[in-house]
């Protein structure tokens, strides 16, 4: 197993809450009337006026150390297979080297970053979340 500085509790709640924030937007695609497989989704997380939801979710990761936000951005890309948890070490020093946008932006960027997440504290040897973690690939 994989040491984190991020509490897993905490990360489970996280990936609640990102999950919420999913789940509502789901519902929030307009119908443009054509057919359903042509139509475009949001490419990343709707940024809505007034989302206290997100906000929550924004502050909550600004709020954490430099090092455990470039953990989130380790964790999300072992969840989607872009790293080998081998290599966590080097996957948060590659996290803290290349950020170019704030941490925040650039996670919730990715639609599926729960269940990233969840895919990628599986992949580390964590406890996986009740009701499956939704292994994306």
């Amino acid at each position: 197993m994989t040491p984190l500085n991020i509490d897993i509790d905490y990360l489970h709640m996280l990936i609640l809450k990102v999950r919420a924030i999913m789940a509502r937007e789901e519902t929030d695609i307009p119908d443009p009337g054509g057919n359903a497989s042509d139509d475009e989704i949001p490419a990343t997380l709707q940024d809505l006026q007034n989302d206290l939801a997100r906000e929550e979710v924004v502050e909550e990761i600004q709020g954490l150390s430099a090092e455990q936000q470039s953990e989130l951005v380790a964790l999300m890309w072992v969840g989607r297979d872009d790293g080998d948890p081998a290599d966590w070490a080097d996957l948060v020093t590659q996290a803290t080297e290349r950020r170019e946008t704030p941490a925040e932006d650039y996670l919730l960027g990715h639609p599926l970053v729960a269940d990233y997440w969840a895919s990628g504290l599986e992949r580390l040897g964590h406890e996986s979340m009740a009701g499956g973690t939704g292994r994306v690939r």
